[in-house]
């Protein structure tokens, strides 16, 4: 979901909290914000119920035997200049969004885009090596050239007799759990995969559970047919315990599939959808790779949001107590807070986070079922072994906005040309690692990264998410070991996509 419909959703949500509602799981499903309102939207925005460029067939009063069809174009471009490499870019993105809707019960949803596009330095050294960009996986091309792609999401849902208690899903897409701007759980960095997905609203709880099916192409060299299978279990239980206050659990479970050792499908032992899999694990013996988390948010004021999220890898208290610095203490942790229409300016939002996750943290032993998918982490782009503060000024009027973002992230990376693993990597064996203890997070080659991106942006048809953006990205990165880099990126664009593009990892 882009940025902008998610700053509706959370003026919405924050200033009109409901037990029926649960933020932080998304994409989310329509029929769990059918009363949104756009009364205390102060801005111009794409709707919460979008009809732009839908028709209604067969139409009559009955609830029955119709359906209706949307399409929405999607055209980016964007002509930019790396004032680093001195030099113009151009990148280009085409496609359409479908969606069938019939009787309000059964949906159906298409998005094909394809095109061409140039990178500025500092993301192009991390997509040159395996031609996969994380909003469309495999790209084709090269530095000088452009890359070329082609991707599509999409999904097949069904609510039976327009219940709101039960809905089953089919698709290709992304998940997010989180109200930050990144989440150490579960984000849509990482390119789309297959699922299968069930989503039940009891009360004031909402409950989902979704197999996946996900690809490891660490040991591929960038060819298709190298790459191998591997699969994943999720649960989110989500309890609005007041309005104001939510408490939820997230499990995880992934593991490899067929591969040159082991041929393996989808375990059976992983479909039951409200068992814990930890302990299913260790009556199973398994060697399968399994993570926990907690998610809380609470609204105050009506105005302020705080969020929260805890992730467990691994969890030893004797070992924490001891503090030190045992490999497998493998915990992340997010602090966040949003503030809408801050100090009374109607339109004015503020937004601080703070992310860090300890060495090793969303790795395994088999490199394989790594928290992974399509060579990008499935949880925070930095991978593991940083800590992450984030600001976010974002002012709002009628049909333009003026937003700024400031990145301050301090990573440890291993030592080029070695074989130490101090735990960033999380595509790298944890039975690599350089030592039992002593390991403290941003160790190893300390990376400060600092960026700053100010945007100004008009919407000229804020229903289609039609926009022209003016933006400079000026990104500083130094190092213990000395290498330093400074490059300004300037860029104008025409957009109507409306997922996240992601420019600061």
């Amino acid at each position: 979901m882009h940025q902008s419909i998610q700053d509706a959703f959370d003026y919405w949500n924050i200033a009109q909290p409901s037990t029926k509602f649960h933020s932080a799981f998304r994409p989310y499903l329509s029929s769990t914000y059918s009363k949104a309102t756009d009364s205390v939207v102060p801005f111009s925005f794409y709707a919460f119920k979008n009809f732009f460029l839908t028709k209604t067939f067969n139409e009559k009063p009955q609830t029955r035997n119709w359906f209706s069809l949307q399409a929405h174009p999607i055209l980016d471009l964007e002509p930019a200049a790396d004032l680093l490499l001195k030099k113009p870019m151009t990148s280009i993105a085409a496609g359409s969004h479908f969606k069938v809707n019939i009787n309000n019960d059964f949906t159906m949803a298409a998005t094909l885009v394809g095109g061409k596009m140039t990178l500025p330095f500092f993301l192009d050294t991390t997509i040159q090596a395996q031609k996969i960009l994380p909003e469309f996986g495999q790209v084709y091309g090269s530095t000088k050239k452009g890359y070329t792609f082609f991707d599509y999401t999409g999904y097949v849902s069904y609510s039976p007799n327009q219940n709101k208690f039960f809905n089953f899903q089919l698709g290709r897409d992304k998940h997010f759990i989180g109200d930050g701007y990144r989440s150490v759980l579960l984000s849509d960095f990482a390119p789309a995969y297959p699922y299968f997905r069930i989503n039940t609203n009891v009360w004031r709880l909402q409950y989902n559970v979704w197999y996946t099916w996900f690809n490891d192409v660490g040991n591929a060299n960038g060819i298709k047919k190298n790459f191998t299978n591997k699969f994943g279990t999720f649960h989110y239980l989500s309890y609005n315990i007041l309005k104001e206050l939510n408490v939820a659990f997230f499990e995880n479970v992934i593991w490899r599939g067929t591969d040159t050792t082991q041929v393996r499908v989808f375990d059976a032992n992983y479909l039951n959808p409200v068992i814990f899999y930890r302990p299913v694990e260790y009556s199973l013996g398994s060697p399968d790779n399994s993570f926990m988390g907690l998610n809380i948010n609470a609204t105050l004021f009506k105005r302020i949001k705080l969020y929260a999220q805890l992730g467990l890898d691994e969890f030893y208290l004797k070992e924490i107590r001891a503090r030190r610095g045992w490999w497998a203490n493998k915990q992340a942790w997010q602090l966040g807070a949003k503030y809408i229409n801050a100090f009374g300016i109607k339109g004015l939002k503020l937004q601080a986070e703070y992310n860090q996750v300890r060495p090793f943290t969303y790795t395994h032993g088999l490199a394989t079922q790594n928290y992974g998918h399509y060579g990008f982490p499935l949880a925070h782009p930095s991978g593991a072994n940083f800590i992450e503060l984030l600001s976010f000024v974002n002012y709002r009027k009628n049909n333009w906005e003026l937003s700024w973002r400031g990145t301050n992230l301090i990573v440890g990376k291993d030592t080029v040309g070695t074989k130490s693993n101090i735990g960033q990597n999380i595509f790298l064996s944890y039975v690599t690692r350089t030592s039992e203890y002593g390991h403290k997070t941003t160790q190893g080659i300390k990376t400060t990264v600092l960026q700053s991106d100010l945007r100004f942006t008009f919407y000229i048809i804020p229903n289609m998410n039609m926009r022209v953006e003016l933006g400079y990205i000026q990104r500083s990165e130094r190092n213990s070991i000395n290498y330093k880099l400074q490059n300004p990126y300037l860029y104008l664009a025409f957009k109507t996509s409306f997922w996240n593009s992601y420019r600061d990892y």
